[in-house]
């Protein structure tokens, strides 16, 4: 594996772990990850099936000898899980919420393309391989880019929403759902348009690691009897939030990480090329 992203891809691995064994013991999806509608036969049993398979390959991403089949398996997967949001945005465009939805997972899907650039061993496929190496990670950046800017646009559009996450001990809460937004908005366009693009990654992982913590660790750990508004009283909901934005986080991590491979193979290229126009010209 390549040393600088073992972390990111094993918290990866780890909240795909953890999402697959809460859709195991509830037999459903992940809440507001539905991509299977209620009334769908059998969905129970395609929604565990869905559980061992993430905590089959969240496991198998850990470990060197099964990284590469790993890797192919679960981008295919998330690019399933991308296509099912398609629908939705087709018939309701104008709600913000449906971009929401489809940013979230595309985060995880550039992710996941993350890991497939660099552990999926395809790089002398004829197909695969523009999806491989440099050019591979170039498309995870620009998706994630893409994908974060409709996520910050929605603590915009909802914002009252967005306050009341913010826990009640700190003030102008409403000020933090403005400037979380904005600085998401901000962290997506840096990384899109190669503004220092490696600070903005960074900054949107560690806003999605203290989200987590912040908001959901609470209600998952320390509340007597955990409940979000129109969920059954629990830990099922806090969990679940806390590790979709684990996996997020994690994500966001591996194209931080992978922004100093992809500048380094980049300039590498680039001084091969000059040694070759060198050797020709004194040829």
């Amino acid at each position: 594996m390549i040393r600088a992203q073992q972390p990111a891809l094993s918290l990866f691995a780890i909240g795909m772990i953890a999402l697959g064994t809460l859709s195991v013991i509830y037999r459903d999806f992940a809440y507001n990850w539905q991509p299977v509608p209620p009334f769908h036969p059998g969905r129970g049993a395609l929604a565990v099936a869905c559980g061992l398979f993430m905590v089959i390959a969240g496991v198998a991403l850990l470990f060197r000898p099964t990284v590469a089949l790993a890797s192919r398996v679960v981008l295919l997967f998330l690019l399933a899980w991308l296509c099912l949001k398609i629908p939705a945005l087709i018939v309701a465009p104008q709600i913000e919420g449906v971009w929401l939805g489809l940013g979230e997972i595309a985060m995880l899907f550039a992710g996941g393309l993350v890991v497939f650039a660099r552990f999926s061993g395809l790089e002398q496929s004829s197909f695969f391989r523009r999806f491989t190496g440099t050019r591979g990670l170039q498309i995870a950046r620009i998706l994630f880019g893409l994908a974060v800017i409709p996520v910050g646009l929605s603590h915009l559009f909802y914002v009252q929403i967005t306050a009341g996450f913010v826990p009640s001990w700190l003030p102008f809460r409403v000020g933090f759902a403005y400037l979380t937004g904005v600085g998401q908005m901000a962290c997506g366009l840096g990384i899109l348009f190669l503004v220092l693009p490696r600070l903005a990654a960074y900054i949107e992982t560690a806003m999605l690691a203290i989200f987590a913590f912040l908001v959901w660790g609470p209600n998952t750990w320390f509340a007597a009897a955990p409940k979000m508004a129109g969920t059954s009283v629990g830990p099922r909901f806090p969990l679940t939030a806390f590790f979709i934005t684990w996996i997020i986080a994690a994500a966001s991590l591996l194209v931080a990480d992978s922004l100093t491979d992809e500048r380094s193979d980049t300039n590498r290229t680039s001084k091969q090329r000059t040694a070759n126009d060198r050797a020709g010209r004194y040829a």
